[in-house]
């Protein structure tokens, strides 16, 4: 049994964030993950850039049963703050859309920081090494045994195990096993920033637009987000569609707007008497793609010159361009979820710290609290300053 400082489950973005800085604090610091490489998110993220943080980031961004926990956190550690570090590693990166911060070459440049960071701070990282079982000693440390007969004695066990999301790359439920463990409620989780699919009617329809992309906004729950739409042989999906599943509920319709430049209403009353012999598809797809406009048409059996086509027939097909609304009957679940919504609830941790109000020595941080952010880099951010915090004192 060796005696050590800090305990940290999970080598992925929080994790590794959380090993530095107490390591920079003279802590002995282990970091052991089930999985045999590091930081597997960080890896495929951004298509392998590695969307790091978000310029944009505020509280604003993130879902929680408690909107103001991540306060504190994202405070004391920003993005500018990591953006520092970044580029005191030499990173050159650039900024997309909305504030997304990449890497200019690939994510493992993301990792391969963080793993020197760890080195500086003398971490110790133990991959292939799965916890069996954890105890709470009479003097408040933990005493953890892994599955091949490792053992440590720790002052502070932190929790950084992630979610549910994309199981392929290692994420299982133990964060959660191990908060059940010590009696912590858990905020009920479900599969967030991911495809939402339809019955197979529509499925089939949206599949005959495999590959075709809008501009669009999204509605659902007096939520909206303008981004990309793009349509799958399995249903939605694109940033739009990504950023309005953390906010729709079993049961939930949203309401899409295919062109929010356009009201299509207005263009198709100009051309029935300015174009009266042109087909309302041809119309259609001044403003929507050709194969996008025939399907909408075809759905109103409006194969007839514009010119003789009813007002009333014509607000109809507008209707489905500029307020389509549609039933999802799922989402394609963890396999392909960016992150997961719920976890660990936030009133069992302080929000300075992320330890455990109930279990002194127990912290819990990144994906398995109950903070989820949207699409762009927040996630990240999340793990990056949330990590800090519990660095800062474990």
């Amino acid at each position: 049994m060796k005696n050590i400082d800090v305990l940290v489950v999970g080598a992925g973005a929080a994790g590794l964030m959380c090993a530095i800085e107490a390591g920079k604090r003279g802590r002995s610091v282990v970091v052991v993950d089930h999985s045999d490489k590091p930081a597997e998110k960080i890896r495929i993220s951004g298509g392998g850039r590695c969307n790091f943080t978000n310029i944009h980031t505020s509280p604003e961004n993130f879902l929680s049963q408690n909107k103001r926990f991540c306060v504190s956190a994202l405070k004391r550690y920003t993005q500018h703050d990591f953006i520092e570090m970044v580029n005191h590693h030499e990173i050159s990166w650039h900024e997309k859309t909305l504030g997304q911060l990449f890497c200019d070459e690939s994510s493992f440049q993301i990792i391969d920081m963080l793993l020197d960071e760890c080195d500086a701070a003398d971490v110790t990282i133990r991959l292939n090494t799965e916890i069996s079982n954890i105890i709470r000693r009479d003097d408040g440390g933990f005493d953890v045994t892994t599955r091949t007969g490792a053992q440590w004695t720790c002052a502070s066990l932190v929790v950084a195990c992630g979610g549910l999301s994309i199981p392929k790359i290692g994420a299982t439920g133990f964060g959660y096993q191990i908060a059940r463990q010590f009696g912590l409620n858990i905020i009920p989780t479900r599969a967030a920033l991911v495809p939402l699919t339809f019955d197979p009617e529509l499925r089939a329809q949206m599949g005959q637009l495999s590959g075709i992309s809008v501009d669009a906004v999204v509605q659902c729950n007096k939520k909206q987000f303008r981004e990309g739409l793009l349509f799958t042989h399995r249903g939605l999906s694109g940033p739009s569609i990504l950023q309005i599943s953390s906010y729709c509920d079993e049961g939930d319709g949203i309401v899409v707007n295919l062109n929010p430049e356009e009201d299509a209403f207005d263009l198709l009353k100009s051309a029935k008497s300015e174009t009266p012999k042109q087909a309302v598809h041809t119309v259609l797809s001044r403003i929507l793609p050709n194969r996008l406009a025939q399907m909408i048409t075809a759905r109103h059996d409006l194969e007839r010159p514009i010119g003789e086509t009813g007002d009333k027939a014509l607000r109809k097909l507008a209707m489905d361009v500029n307020q389509w609304a549609v039933m999802p009957n799922g989402t394609e679940g963890y396999r392909t979820a960016e992150v997961t919504i719920g976890g660990v609830d936030t009133n069992e941790l302080s929000s300075k710290t992320m330890e455990c109000r109930s279990v002194p020595g127990l912290y819990f941080i990144g994906e398995v609290v109950d903070v989820t952010g949207h699409l762009g880099g927040f996630n990240f951010q999340w793990a990056w300053s949330s990590g800090w915090s519990a660095g800062q004192v474990a």
